[in-house]
């Protein structure tokens, strides 16, 4: 059974969580405090310390770098979720590198200035630190100084996508692909405070976000799936 190690407000995370519910598979959830990487850095022999991991059985799966995929097609090719279509190569590698940079910093950012919601109290001290030495002293507070930008930041940046589904159901062609779990995930960290609803004026992407919350492989029959 796939292992998924994780702390559950990370977007990286809920993008791979989304994916293995979507599969209809059984899988196992490990959640780790966000300031304890000790697990993550003991199963991949002191070669990573970020999360997600994937533990399967004796295989250990976890990025490589800033733009790999490399957990996502292990769960793709195991479950033959076929989320990575050849006629789309490419075209996604730019897609999921805009969606995890631009995307992602405002939708991290407008959660995180909510920390001490979702944080344990044993946990605030060594995340702010974590957050400060990435980004700088005070980083946090002038986080939510900004907020109003960050929201004018993050509808602007979803305006292409909500072009898209404009035209069709899923952001790339008829059925999900890694796209679509990819930016699912970056908006659910976006709403995990429940300080926030999806912009009003992108109509598509609020239905297809409430779509891909609950969206199955077994939805789609197979033969039309892999065609």
């Amino acid at each position: 059974m796939i292992e998924l190690i994780q702390f559950y407000w990370s977007p990286f995370c809920l993008v791979q969580r989304r994916i293995l519910e979507y599969s209809g598979a059984p899988f196992k959830i490990t959640e780790i405090p966000n300031t304890d990487r000790s697990l993550v850095w003991r199963l991949t022999r002191q070669r990573y310390y970020g999360v997600p991991i994937v533990r399967d059985g004796r295989t250990v799966v976890f990025e490589t770098n800033d733009d790999s995929q490399v957990i996502a097609k292990y769960i793709d090719s195991k479950l033959q979720l076929n989320l990575f279509p050849k006629d789309l190569r490419g075209v996604d590698r730019i897609l999921w590198r805009f969606i995890e940079d631009q995307i992602e910093g405002a939708c991290f950012r407008l959660n995180d200035i909510y920390w001490q919601e979702f944080l344990p109290k044993s946990e605030q001290m060594a995340f702010v630190r974590h957050k400060e030495r990435k980004f700088g002293r005070g980083c946090l507070d002038q986080w939510r100084h900004q907020q109003t930008h960050w929201l004018d930041e993050l509808t602007q940046k979803l305006t292409p996508f909500e072009c898209m589904l404009a035209e069709r159901q899923f952001l790339l062609r008829g059925q999900p692909h890694f796209i679509d779990f990819d930016l699912w995930g970056m908006l659910a960290c976006f709403l995990n405070s429940g300080h926030y609803k999806m912009p009003t004026v992108h109509t598509c992407l609020k239905e297809w976000y409430e779509r891909m919350a609950n969206l199955k492989k077994a939805d789609f029959p197979s033969e039309k799936l892999y065609s």
